[in-house]
């Protein structure tokens, strides 16, 4: 058993193809394969099951590849704490971020991180929270900026900030000279939502669930459309189309001449924003920095976490 055998069934866990796992790996498919295979002849089990267009992986299996990917984080450690002894910080960090954080928190922490860390550049990876999750899971991540809750894989999770929501809306439309608007009076308008997939459309469905019914009468909303970003849906509303809530990080800076940004009132919807890393990761230095270039950032409008 060696270490590169262990990388390639934690690369077809993840693709689950082998083709997609042999490029991911810098080698031809027969190489992996062959490896694979003896590999399991060695454990006398199979970790795959091949068959169809897609590999799945036997249950014992899962419990395997998760041990892999343990001994490949400890293996890594070791010239983890090799680079510590000339600089803790030497290295990239592979960071992940929800698309409802990503781009109006990113251009100001990579300045700050390049600034105070130029030795740690950051490679960025922005997706949905599940996906990440699972990257960080086969290590593909080492932390990721997530927005509570979500599942309890055994990560190690620091809080960065609580962030409220604010309802956009229309300049013309009747709230926008409202100094706050209620959840309550959200019912009776046309509400514009993330689609499935955005952990923000799921903490917008709990502040009013009935945004969720898509009813087609006088109760609750009228009617629902889904964006792709939150960007998008904020051209929607200034079109007209209807209103929409945001987190107060993607209010812009400059007023708009379009749109209206109109607080909550109490109480106040907010999300928990969290960096989070697998408990093997052993670059703490790393974590430390990575957390002190965040709270550089102005972070308007948001409650600051120690």
């Amino acid at each position: 058993m060696t270490l590169t055998e262990l990388r390639y069934i934690v690369a077809v866990a993840r693709e689950r193809h082998f083709g997609r796992a042999a490029e991911a790996c810098f080698v031809s498919q027969p190489t992996l394969s062959v490896a694979i295979k003896k590999l399991e002849e060695e454990l006398d089990l199979k970790i795959f099951e091949r068959g169809g267009s897609e590999v799945t992986v036997t249950p014992l299996g899962e419990e395997i590849v998760r041990q892999a990917q343990s001994v490949l984080d400890q293996a890594g450690a070791i010239k983890e704490i090799a680079k510590r002894g000339k600089d803790p910080l030497a290295g990239a960090l592979r960071l992940g971020i929800i698309y409802t954080i990503g781009p109006y928190l990113l251009p100001e922490l990579v300045k700050h991180s390049i600034e105070l860390y130029p030795q740690m550049p950051l490679m960025l990876q922005e997706n949905f929270t599940v996906k990440l999750l699972e990257m960080l899971r086969t290590g593909e991540l080492d932390c990721a900026i997530m927005a509570e809750p979500f599942p309890d894989t055994g990560l190690a999770v620091a809080p960065l900030y609580d962030e409220p929501f604010v309802v956009a809306v229309p300049a013309a439309h009747a709230l926008a000279q409202r100094a706050s608007i209620s959840a309550e009076e959200l019912k009776r308008e046309t509400m514009l939502l993330l689609g499935t997939g955005h952990c923000f459309r799921d903490h917008v469905l709990e502040v009013c669930p009935e945004f969720a019914r898509f009813s087609s009468d006088g109760e609750g909303i009228r009617r629902s459309f889904e964006g792709s970003s939150l960007e998008t849906i904020k051209h929607m509303v200034a079109s007209g189309m209807g209103i929409t809530v945001v987190p107060a990080l993607s209010v812009p800076k400059e007023p708009s001449a379009h749109l209206r940004y109109v607080p909550f009132s109490e109480p106040i919807p907010t999300r928990r924003v969290v960096l989070a890393w697998r408990r093997s990761f052993t670059r703490y230095e790393a974590i430390a920095a990575l957390r002190n270039a965040i709270y550089a950032c102005a972070l308007d409008g948001v409650k600051r976490l120690s």
